[in-house]
Order: structure tokens, then sequence, then C-alpha cells
């Protein structure tokens, strides 16, 4: 891995770059790992999930070498505290991945299909929040040449909109997959509901988590 500091010249964005891309790494996985989880595939599920923990492992070394290598002077528009807070937001999306992981390890939960149909949704307007936060970070650098004006400027307000609108979808689909979780609480075993439960949380905080990093960002952007 290319060292942290050789990089902070080129744009205080390019590690935090490196990083977004280890935490996708992350989060790419959970549709599959989830996948293999509706099919009673344990073995597959238990392999993603330490690839998922390697994974995020993985991010936390580079999050570590940006916290040690960051310079306490570094002139930029943005201050060492912001890019600080952006470095821990990404961090604790790949940690939900890893909560996620670890979570299907645990039990073989029951489903249904109307449950698995709506859950599917629900991830996957949690994955594309994700994936529009990442794009906003990968924007960064053609918005600093741009000295955060002009046409960049408006582009990386306009993903962060969006970032907010799929947000506002996935707590949407998080409200219908609930509904039907309640509607047959009866049909499971308490621990089955407790699970899925706390299944859910951690993949709508992934959500969560992408909203509240642009947002993050859009702060800071204005405060420039």
């Amino acid at each position: 891995m290319r060292s942290i500091l050789k990089v902070f010249g080129r744009s205080p964005f390019v590690p935090m770059q490196m990083h977004m891309e280890k935490v996708s790494s992350c989060v790419k996985r959970i549709p599959e790992i989830m996948d293999a989880y509706q099919h009673g595939d344990s073995e597959k599920v238990n392999s993603l999930s330490r690839k998922i923990s390697d994974l995020e492992y993985e991010a936390d070394v580079i999050k570590h070498d940006i916290q040690d290598n960051l310079p306490r002077s570094l002139f930029m528009p943005i201050d060492r505290a912001n890019l600080l807070r952006i470095l821990s937001i990404q961090d604790s999306i790949a940690n939900r991945a890893e909560n996620i992981a670890v979570l299907l390890t645990f039990k073989q939960a029951k489903s249904f299909p109307e449950f698995d149909k709506a859950f599917d949704d629900f991830l996957s307007r949690c994955i594309e929040t994700f994936d529009l936060a990442r794009s906003v970070i990968d924007q960064l650098d053609e918005l600093l040449e741009s000295g955060f004006g002009g046409v960049e400027a408006k582009t990386v307000r306009t993903l962060i909109d969006e970032v907010a609108r799929k947000e506002y979808e996935s707590d949407l689909c998080l409200r219908e997959l609930l509904r039907i979780l309640l509607a047959n609480e009866d049909n499971i075993s308490y621990g089955d509901f407790f699970l899925w439960t706390r299944i859910i949380r951690q993949v709508g905080s992934i959500a969560d988590r992408s909203d509240n990093l642009t947002a993050t960002l859009r702060m800071t952007l204005d405060a420039s």
C-alpha cells in the first residue's frame, strides 16, 4: 500500500478516497452475503463474513495511517478536524458492514416471501444511498481544482441532494419492512424477530451514515 504521507502532497482528499475505496469493498459484499443467508448457505455466509471482517481491518489500517500522518498544520481549504470527522463517518460505514456480516453468522432466522422482497428493496435503497455518497467523495479532487466553485461545486451539491433523497426512500422502505415483520411476529420466534430487527437496524444505518457523511461535507464546504 502506498504511504499515506506521500499522497497528501497531491490532494488532502486522495487518502480519504483510498479509505473510501476500502469501505466500499466492505459494503459491496453485503448483497452477496445476504443472498447466501436467504438461501441458507451457512458455509458461504461464514466465508464472506470473514472476508468482510478482513476488509474492515484493512480499512482500519488505512484510517490509522491517515490519522498518524495527517499534518497538524496543513494549508488547505478544509481543516484537519473536519477531514478527521469525515474519515470517522466513512469508517463507521465499514463497521456497519462488518456488524451485519457477524450478525448473519449467529443463526438462520426464519423469513417469508413478503418479508424477503421488502428486505431486498430496503437493502437496495441503502446500497444506492452509499454509492451516491461514494461518488461525492470521488468528486472532491475536481472540486478542489475548481476552488470549490463553478460547475464542479454545483455537481457535488446536486449529488448531495440525491443522497438525501435516496436516504428518505430507504426510510420509506424501512417502514414497510417493519410493518411486514410486526404483522408476522406471531409466526416467528422471539430470537428470530430480535435478530431481524438488529440486522435491519445495521443495514439502515449504512444509508443514515452515508447521508450524514455528505451532509457533513456540505457544511464543511460551505464554511470553506
